[in-house]
């Protein structure tokens, strides 16, 4: 024998090391996989989130791009800064001091979509072990972004109107947790909106406790019916605990992946220090596109026909649903989002249900997954705006024939 190994000696590779704990342990999303097993075009899909298409205003986004490449390329097509473009963050605060929430472009950081802005408040926020409070049931990225940063997540108890305060002050004193996490207008997945009794409630608890609050707002704009509720962050106690998360995504296009938070300033820096880690700027030709377009389109405008249009769906779905789903069932009527909340008489799964329903060429979400603690296995999510009213109707005949 020599040291020297020759081509013909057999060389056994070795494995190689194992992914992180976390990655391992944590699963991908219920809902992406349903999506995945519907994505055939005969499905009617009131599983999704998805915004309807035909609502995008293409034509004036495609001019925003055009400006801004024509006008200043070499600005739009180069690397920006970690916060984001002044001109679109002083236009984000804008509209939030003239809905009453005083706001400047320094309170503003620019993220890859409100999703994002999410997960750099878990890695600015969370350390492994900590425990963060969440309503019941949740948005479900935001359960697995906490699990992801090895949260102990705990459900808050919560009714029609969210959140319920008094259960909230108990946990908190009991967990002594780093947040809460909540979407109080048109919740995904109840399309339920908290009051604002309890938004002072609230607010009052995490000022006398000591809690951060992430307050998700991707739907708010998108009210169909009854009067806007003031920010939990507007709310005495409120001002100097409370991330605003934001979105174009509903209301302009989810694909240019604009996004925000409003937090204040030690925490909006440490954001900007974890998505520098990430993604070093959200994309430069997106935000001045998005910017150029709030300069020179009325977005209110356009938010008020998509909800128009929104609002006849709803109604469609609400219209459907007695003849669709069994004697006994109860469901929400939420004013405004995309979501409605739907609970089965007791014996009914809707997850064991499912696949007896997507063989009729419908689909919906079992409520189980948004359930931080023990799940609600009556309880589905249906999306009632990516349909057309004759849509929703064929598929409301389709489910009804999937669950008889």
């Amino acid at each position: 024998m020599t040291a020297t190994t020759r081509a013909t000696d057999t060389v056994t590779d070795a494995p190689t090391p194992p992914l992180a704990a976390r990655a391992a342990a944590i699963g991908g999303s219920p809902v992406r996989d349903i999506l995945a097993v519907t994505a055939r075009p005969e499905v009617i899909n009131f599983a999704g989130g998805l915004p309807a298409p035909e609502f995008f205003d293409a034509k004036g986004v495609a001019a925003a791009y055009a400006a801004v490449l024509a006008d200043e390329p070499g600005r739009a097509l180069q690397y920006s800064t970690t916060e984001g473009e002044p001109a679109l963050r002083a236009a984000v605060a804008e509209r939030y001091a003239a809905r009453g929430l005083a706001t400047g472009a320094d309170d503003i950081l620019v993220t890859t979509g409100s999703q994002q802005a999410l997960s750099l408040l878990a890695t600015a926020l969370v350390e492994p072990g900590d425990t963060v409070l969440v309503e019941n049931p949740c948005y479900l990225a935001a359960l697995q972004v906490f699990a992801f940063a090895g949260a102990r997540v705990v459900p808050v108890p919560s009714d029609a109107d969210g959140v319920d305060p008094d259960a909230l002050d108990a946990l908190v004193a009991q967990h002594r947790p780093k947040l809460l996490y909540t979407v109080p207008t048109f919740q995904n997945p109840t399309g339920r909106t908290l009051p604002a009794a309890r938004r002072a409630a609230v607010a009052e608890v995490a000022a006398r406790r000591g809690l951060w609050i992430i307050e998700d707002d991707p739907y708010g704009e998108l009210r169909f019916e009854g009067e806007r509720v003031p920010w939990v962050a507007s709310y005495a106690g409120a001002e100097d605990r409370t991330v605003v998360l934001g979105s174009f995504s509903k209301v302009m296009a989810p694909g240019l992946r604009l996004g925000w938070l409003r937090a204040p300033a030690a925490l909006r820096r440490a954001c900007a220090i974890a998505k520098q880690a990430a993604d070093l700027h959200t994309p430069t030709v997106n935000q001045l596109a998005a910017a150029w377009y709030l300069e020179r389109f009325d977005l209110d405008a356009h938010v008020a026909r998509v909800a128009g249009e929104y609002r006849e769906r709803r109604d469609a779905m609400l219209a459907g649903l007695p003849g669709a789903l069994p004697a006994g069932s109860t469901w929400n009527r939420p004013e405004g989002g995309m979501f409605l909340w739907a609970r089965l008489p007791v014996g009914y799964d809707a997850t064991a249900s499912l696949p007896a329903v997507v063989a009729q060429d419908v689909a919906y979400v079992p409520g189980a997954p948004f359930y931080g603690g023990a799940p609600e296995a009556e309880t589905l999510r249906l999306c009632f705006v990516t349909q057309t009213p004759d849509e929703i109707a064929e598929g409301l005949r389709r489910l009804r024939a999937g669950l008889a």
